[in-house]
C-alpha cells in the first residue's frame, strides 16, 4: 500500500496502525493481524489520535524491537525494512500551533506488512485479524474458516498461460492511472512496469497475472471465460414462464475487463428499472425502483470478491418483478459470515479489490455493506437479504417500499401546520413571515396561533425574540 500523507492524516483503520513506541508485543500483534487480513502499515512515532509521540525513536531501537517481535510470531511474518518518513505538521491529524517558532517536520517510521498466504498466530496461541482500528482475536470456528481460505492459494497472483504484456490495453492502463492520480492526488511519473508489479498485474518476470488480465485486457474472457456476467430480466417472480418455458424477457452476457463489466451491468439494470414520480411541495421528484448506491455496491462486491478459480460459474444478475438478485460464485471468504459481514473485512482477491478502489469503484474499503443497508432503509425498502452457501453468495434487493407510519404529532396538526412542518424539514426552520408566504389568504393572527399551538404540544421550539424569532423541530 502507498503511504500518502492524506492516508496517514485520515487516521488509523483496517490497513494502518499508529504505535507510540516500539513495543515488541504490540508490534507482533499488529504484524499478525495485518498478515492474516488485508496487509497494512505500522507507523511508529504517532499516538492513537495521530499526534506525534513525545519521545523520539532511533532506527537501531526499531530493528531490535522488530527482531524481538518476530520471536512472538508463528510462523514469522515477512516484512520489509523500516522506512523513515518526514511528516509536515499538516500531514498529522493534530492541529497544534507553536507560537514561538514555525513547527518543524516530524520523523516517524513506517513498516509495510503484505497480506500473507499463511495463517499466523502469536506464541501464546492467539490468532488475530485487523478489525477497524483494533487487532481482534478469532474464535475456534473463525480460525478454521480463515485457515481453509489460506490453503486455497493465491489465484489472482498466478501467471496466465499464453498471455503477454501486449495483451494489456493501453487505453485501460491510461484510464487506471488517471483515476489513481485523482484518488491519491499525485500524478504518476514513475516506471510503469514497476507499478504493474507493485499492484500485482505482472510477476517479477513481467508475465501477466490473473489480476492484470482481469483489470487491463480488453477481453479477459479469452483466458478466464468464467469472468463474464450474465443478466436476465424475468417477467414475474420466478424464473419459469408459462408452460414451463424460460420466463425472461431479456438476457445479456457481458464481457470485457472488470471496470467495463461494472459499468455495463449498471447500465443494463438502470435501463430496466421502473421509475415512479412523487410531488413534494411544488416539485416533481423521480423515484427509482432501487437506490443507486445499493445496486452498484452489489455489482462491485460480486465482481471484486467472487471466486475466479471456479470454472463454468459466472456472476448472475437476475431482475424479477419484485426483487433484484446478484449471485456471485464462491462462498464467503475467510472468517466472514452473514452475521459479521457489516463489521469485518476480508477478500480473497485483495489485488483486484485494491485496483478497483484506486479506479474509484470502491468508495471506502470495508464500509459498502453498511451503507447499502442504510440506503435501502432510507428509501423505505426492506434491508438486503444475504444468502451464503459453500459455493455461492447472493445479495437480494427488494423493490417493495414499506409504508412509513406517520409520527404521533401528524394526527394532531391541521393542514396549514403540516405545511409548516414540511417547510422546516426542508429548510431547517421557519419564521412567521415564511409561514405567511406558504399560507397566503390566512390571517397573521391565525398563523401565529398555529405556531403557538405546536410549541405548546412540544412539536416545535421557539428560538429568538421579536424580528429574530424562528421555529425549529423539537
Amino acid at each position: 500500500m502507498m503511504l500518502y500523507p492524506d492516508l496517514i492524516k485520515s487516521g488509523q483503520g483496517p490497513r494502518i496502525a499508529f504505535l507510540e513506541k516500539a513495543d515488541p508485543m504490540q508490534i507482533a500483534e499488529t504484524l499478525v493481524a495485518f498478515a492474516n487480513t488485508e496487509g497494512g502499515a505500522i507507523i511508529i512515532g504517532l499516538k492513537a489520535n495521530g499526534e506525534p509521540a513525545k519521545s523520539s525513536i532511533d532506527s537501531i531501537q526499531l530493528e531490535k524491537a522488530l527482531k524481538a517481535a518476530e520471536e512472538f510470531c508463528n510462523p514469522t511474518v515477512v516484512t520489509g525494512n523500516w522506512e523513515e518518513l518526514s511528516l509536515s505538521p499538516s500531514s498529522s491529524s493534530s492541529q497544534e500551533t507553536n507560537q514561538e517558532a514555525k513547527p518543524a517536520s516530524r520523523k516517524v517510521y513506517a513498516l509495510r506488512i503484505p497480506r500473507s498466504i499463511e495463517l499466523h498466530a502469536l506464541s501464546d496461541g492467539r490468532v488475530l485479524i485487523r478489525s477497524g482500528t483494533k487487532n481482534r482475536p478469532l474464535g475456534g470456528q473463525e480460525i478454521l474458516r480463515l485457515a481453509s481460505t489460506k490453503t486455497t492459494g493465491d489465484f489472482e497472483a498466478e501467471v496466465v498461460p499464453g498471455a503477454t504484456r501486449d495483451h494489456f490495453s493501453k487505453k485501460m492502463i491510461d484510464e487506471y492511472l488517471e483515476k489513481r492520480s485523482e484518488r491519491t492526488k499525485r500524478p504518476f511519473d514513475g516506471n510503469l512496469d514497476d507499478l504493474l508489479r507493485e499492484i500485482g498485474a505482472i510477476d517479477n518476470d513481467g508475465n501477466p497475472t490473473v489480476t492484470g488480465i482481469l483489470l487491463f485486457s480488453e477481453y479477459p474472457q479469452q483466458w478466464i471465460p468464467q469472468s463474464s456476467v450474465v443478466f436476465a430480466k424475468f417477467v414475474g417472480k420466478t424464473p419459469r414462464g408459462e408452460s414451463g418455458l424460460a420466463g425472461y424477457s431479456r438476457r445479456e452476457e457481458l464481457t470485457g475487463p472488470l471496470a467495463r463489466l461494472i459499468e455495463s451491468a449498471w447500465n443494463l439494470i438502470w435501463s430496466e428499472m421502473a421509475v415512479s414520480a412523487v410531488v413534494k411541495g411544488l416539485e416533481r421528484e423521480e423515484t427509482y425502483e432501487y437506490p443507486q448506491f445499493a445496486v452498484r455496491e452489489a455489482i462491485v462486491n460480486a465482481i471484486s470478491h467472487r471466486d475466479y478459480r471456479l470454472k463454468g460459474r459466472r456472476i448472475e444478475i437476475r431482475m424479477y418483478s419484485d426483487r433484484l438478485e446478484v449471485i456471485s460464485p464462491g462462498g464467503l471468504p475467510g472468517f466472514i459470515t452473514v452475521e459479521n459481514i457489516k463489521d469485518e473485512h476480508f477478500s480473497r482477491n485483495p489485488r483486484i479489490v485494491n485496483g478497483l478502489f484506486q479506479w474509484g469503484y470502491i468508495e471506502e474499503l470495508g464500509l459498502g455493506i453498511d451503507r447499502m443497508i442504510e440506503v435501502m432503509k432510507q428509501a423505505g425498502h426492506k434491508p438486503p437479504n444475504f444468502d451464503a452457501r459453500p459455493y455461492s453468495f447472493a445479495v437480494t434487493l427488494y423493490n417493495a417500499r414499506e409504508k412509513q407510519s406517520p409520527p404521533d404529532w401528524a394526527r394532531s396538526t391541521n393542514q396549514r401546520q403540516a405545511l409548516a412542518l414540511q417547510y422546516i424539514k426542508d429548510h431547517g426552520s421557519i419564521t412567521n413571515r415564511e409561514y405567511r408566504q406558504i399560507c397566503q389568504g390566512v390571517s397573521a393572527e391565525t398563523l401565529r396561533l398555529d405556531l403557538v399551538d405546536m410549541v405548546e404540544k412540544g412539536i416545535l421550539v421557539k428560538v429568538g425574540s421579536k424580528k429574530g424569532t424562528h421555529y425549529i423541530l423539537k
